[in-house]
């Protein structure tokens, strides 16, 4: 099969796969249902605070599984389940930013800048249209990034990386994430050792129990559900109580009294205006996204960075300053994050690494179902057998394209909608999550001991976010470890038992440079940033 073969076949899984149901004798295939409910929740989740993409994805994965089974014909529907969240949720964040001021994630906090300022204004329909076309447009790039550069990485790591290299690129990127999102190096390394040892607590290889005391439970592992739910959603769930529990009331701004007022159209004159500071910031948070690990939370960050920069120079003087209520400020922080979205699959897809923690969910999906292990071998050509898993990765990039069209069609209409979800207390949405989440891991495990691997690892995940480490390198090192071990036993053997194979081939010497480099260099960066603060 050629190229425009593998191309077309996932398309066809995705509009001709397994039928649902027919309307009016046109049947509707199921791949295409899940991800338009995806689609919807991912607005609804995004634009509730304490909710995000993730948290759905996490909850809606095990109940999705049990539903559709562990057969191949199940995979592209629950992944393109995801994608639909992951897309619904990344325009659907702007709404409580510009409606409530509330941020319901740090990236967010920037479209508060400008956003509620308009809101204060009476322009709170137009600044949620400026952001819908930003989000959509800075998505969109990202995808068309996706897409063109997936396969050619993937392509070069497999035609030119061998074991070790294999093995110290994996090394570097635990590294590059420990030093950049685990808040610092120290507690990034922290973070990553504690997902790698966890992860290694079971039978190994040579089927001898490591780590396991001599019990037959843990002696199977932890499941990968339980520490990824536990850490990431129900660690946040219990930090968020307790901070509730100590402020002893909600606290927020509500901005019902204001009238509209004015023109809350969006018109072709301020569009050209907006795609200067569109496109630059997508630019950037394709570039950021790329990179594993990093987030969008740095990228809205530069994009409204870069775009103040510029506004300043180029502005009327009748124009709106950045912070003020400007239109640009909330084009160049959405475009910024919702860029991240697509990029961020680009390391997933081509190097099986997760970049973010909606990608971790991907590859859980992915895990959990079987018949995909994303990472170079997904993009491989073979003249003799039908490579499936390019069929499914060309299938994901469907999805992705239908996703995007909602986006562009219904996505603002229902963003502007959802606004009501924003007025749900805390402490009634908080216990729900826990509970949706603890019926999740039972109904995939059907076991109690995963009800209490997964409430440890909330505690764990507590602990890491009372003393300000992140969650995040320690889940994705959990997700890695295996995938260590197995690259490293193989290097080691192909060598022929040297120990030193990460320091005698060339280019696995340079990934390991640049893992101590990244750490050297971001501990010193922050020393020199908090010398800065304290003067």
């Amino acid at each position: 099969m050629g190229t425009l073969d593998y191309i077309w076949a996932g398309v066809l899984a995705v509009f001709l796969g397994p039928e649902l149901f027919s309307i009016f004798g046109v049947p509707v295939p199921v791949t295409i249902v899940m991800i338009f409910a995806g689609f919807l929740l991912g607005i609804a989740v995004g634009a509730t605070p304490g909710l995000a993409g993730p948290i759905a994805m996490a909850i809606a994965l095990p109940i999705l599984i049990s539903i559709f089974g562990y057969t191949p014909d199940a995979l592209l529907p629950v992944m393109g389940f995801l994608i639909g969240v992951m897309k619904g949720a990344t325009i659907g964040g702007a709404v409580p930013a510009i409606l409530f001021n509330t941020p319901g994630t740090p990236d967010a906090y920037m479209t508060t800048l400008d956003g509620y300022p308009m809101t204060r204004k009476g322009q709170a329909k137009k600044a949620l249209r400026v952001a819908h076309l930003s989000s959509v447009s800075g998505d969109t790039f990202s995808d068309m990034v996706l897409f063109i550069c997936a396969p050619f990485l993937a392509l070069l790591v497999e035609g030119y990386l061998d074991l070790p290299e294999k093995t110290a690129l994996l090394i570097l990127s635990l590294s590059f994430i420990a030093a950049v999102i685990g808040g610092s190096p120290a507690k990034g390394l922290i973070s990553t050792g504690l997902g790698l040892l966890f992860a290694y607590v079971a039978t190994g290889e040579d089927f001898y129990p490591r780590l396991s005391l001599d019990s037959k439970v843990l002696a199977q592992g932890f499941p990968l559900a339980t520490a990824i739910l536990g850490v990431l959603i129900v660690g946040a769930v219990f930090k968020e109580l307790t901070d509730l529990w100590r402020e002893k009331r909600e606290s927020g701004a509500l901005v019902g009294t204001v009238k509209d007022s004015g023109d809350q159209r969006l018109h072709m004159a301020e569009i050209r205006r907006l795609m200067p500071h569109i496109g630059r910031s997508a630019v950037i948070g394709t570039a950021i996204g790329a990179l594993p690990g990093i987030g969008s939370t740095l990228a809205a960050t530069i994009g409204y960075t870069v775009g103040k920069a510029r506004y300043q120079r180029t502005k009327s003087p009748e124009e709106p300053e950045f912070g003020k209520g400007a239109p640009e400020g909330i084009a160049a922080t959405e475009a910024a994050n919702s860029s991240v979205s697509g990029a961020n699959l680009i390391p997933v897809l081509s190097l099986g690494i997760p970049g973010n923690a909606a990608a971790v969910f991907l590859i859980l999906a992915a895990d959990s179902i079987g018949g995909f292990n994303p990472g170079p071998s997904v993009f491989r050509f073979t003249a003799d057998a039908v490579n499936t898993e390019l069929v499914i990765a060309f299938g994901l990039f469907t999805a992705m394209v239908v996703a995007n069209v909602l986006n562009w069609t219904i996505g603002g209409v229902f963003m502007r909608s959802m606004g009501v979800m924003t007025r749900i207390p805390k402490q009634v949405l908080l216990p729900t999550v826990l509970l949706l989440t603890l019926t999740a891991i039972y109904v995939q495990e059907t076991r109690m001991d995963a009800i209490w691997f997964t409430l440890g690892f909330g505690l764990l995940g507590y602990a890491m976010r009372v003393v300000a480490i992140s969650p995040l390198p320690f889940v994705i090192a959990f997700i890695l470890g295996g995938k260590l071990e197995e690259s490293a036993r193989q290097a080691f053997a192909s060598t022929g038992g040297d120990p030193w194979f990460l320091f005698t081939h060339p280019i696995a010497a340079v990934f390991m440079a640049l893992s101590v480099g990244v750490i050297l260099l971001t501990a010193r960066n922050n020393r020199a940033r908090a010398a800065r603060a304290s003067t």
